[in-house]
């Protein structure tokens, strides 16, 4: 009975042996082993075996990169304005040995030197610069960490600043004045718009014009170009027909009513060559109807009455061509000529009673 249980007690020295022998480190871990309180080696990931009694675990490091993020710490600006400056470290172990042996604290040794590399970084720079230079600030911040921290084993990868808190009064002061350059802007923006505005619309009234006014000339021209076109016409019809003084006349005694026509003629001077184509018409109808009724001469009458004949008849060929047509043309010239002694009576009236009868206008057209 006690030579078993004293087996059993020996089985189990050998298996605490056994498992304090053995070590299994996780990926991405690192231990330092001490053999009578002094460093060994660094264990790596995998499966490892140790002294039981004689070697010991000391440390124990994670190898992933890692995030510190440190206080706010008061900083003073080159223009000595106090602000706040919070920081997020992003840090690697590279030698545990290192971190293990080389500092006491690699933690606060690290937060320490931030804060007095960032004093160093933003005593040199005023507000303003120190609000806009976050990148140059990180740069700088993170060439000296990786420099001090090299020998301790630990490699800076990163470093950012989280917020820059400037007093209250300095926001306030900012707020106001970031507020006064948004309404300068809008005031600007505003002035822009109402300025391109005017000047479309000057553009647009001015196209409007040029387009009024090509459109008024191209009007012009054709409106001349028909009158001309008209005018040569009515010359080439004249002369085709070859209209003698005696129709002309009578066509511009024919016109004449139309002169005293429309609501707003209150005053019609008579022209000074009315009487003159009256005279003209009247002679030539009465003179053809003084040929058609003279008695017609034998034919051997006199030399001189026979050439007196064939001279009138030669002078108006297109009177006297036959005996209706002559009938005709003295009725059609008595009623032309009353038409046109009517019409110039009744213009006349028109005018004295529009002028009124003291008007010199009036006693001018009687005379």
């Amino acid at each position: 009975m006690g030579i078993d249980i004293l087996f059993i007690v020996l089985a189990a020295i050998v298996v605490l042996l056994v498992v304090s022998t053995v070590r299994i480190v996780p990926q991405a871990r690192a231990y330092n082993i001490e053999r009578f309180g002094r460093y060994q080696r660094t264990l790596q990931p995998g499966l490892n075996f140790i002294i039981p009694g004689v070697d010991r675990v000391n440390t124990k490091y994670d190898l992933r990169e890692q995030v510190f993020s440190s206080r706010p710490q008061p900083v003073i600006t080159e223009d000595n304005l106090v602000v706040n400056i919070d920081t997020v470290l992003y840090y690697q172990i590279t030698n545990p040995r290192d971190a293990a042996y080389e500092v006491a604290d690699y933690l606060q040794a690290i937060d320490q030197l931030t804060v007095t590399t960032l004093r160093n970084v933003i005593g040199g720079m005023d507000l303003e610069r120190t609000l806009t230079s976050r990148e140059e600030i990180n740069t700088r911040l993170r060439g000296v960490l990786d420099d001090a921290t090299g020998k301790w084993g630990i490699r800076v990868n990163r470093v950012e600043i989280k917020a820059i808190d400037p007093p209250p009064s300095i926001k306030e002061a900012m707020e106001k004045q970031m507020r006064a350059e948004r309404d300068k802007r809008a005031v600007i923006l505003r002035a822009e718009g109402d300025r391109q505005s005017r000047i479309l619309t000057a553009e647009g009234a001015r196209q409007q014009a040029i387009l009024e006014a090509q459109g008024d000339q191209q009007a012009r021209i054709l409106r001349a170009d028909g009158e001309a076109q008209a005018v040569e016409r009515v010359f080439q019809a004249v002369h085709a027909n070859n209209a003698d003084p005696k129709l002309l006349a009578y066509k511009y005694l024919e016109t004449l009513p139309d002169l005293a026509n429309g609501e707003g003629n209150t005053f019609w001077v008579i022209p000074g060559e009315l009487s003159q184509a009256v005279q003209s018409v009247t002679k030539a109808f009465s003179g053809e109807a003084s040929e058609e009724t003279r008695p017609r001469q034998d034919t051997g009458s006199a030399a001189g009455g026979a050439e007196e004949t064939e001279e009138d008849t030669a002078q108006t060929p297109q009177l006297t061509s036959g005996a209706p047509l002559r009938g005709h043309t003295s009725v059609a010239a008595d009623e032309a000529a009353e038409n046109a002694a009517e019409a110039v009576a009744n213009a006349r009236k028109e005018a004295e009673a529009a002028a009124g009868p003291a008007s010199p206008s009036g006693r001018r057209a009687e005379g």
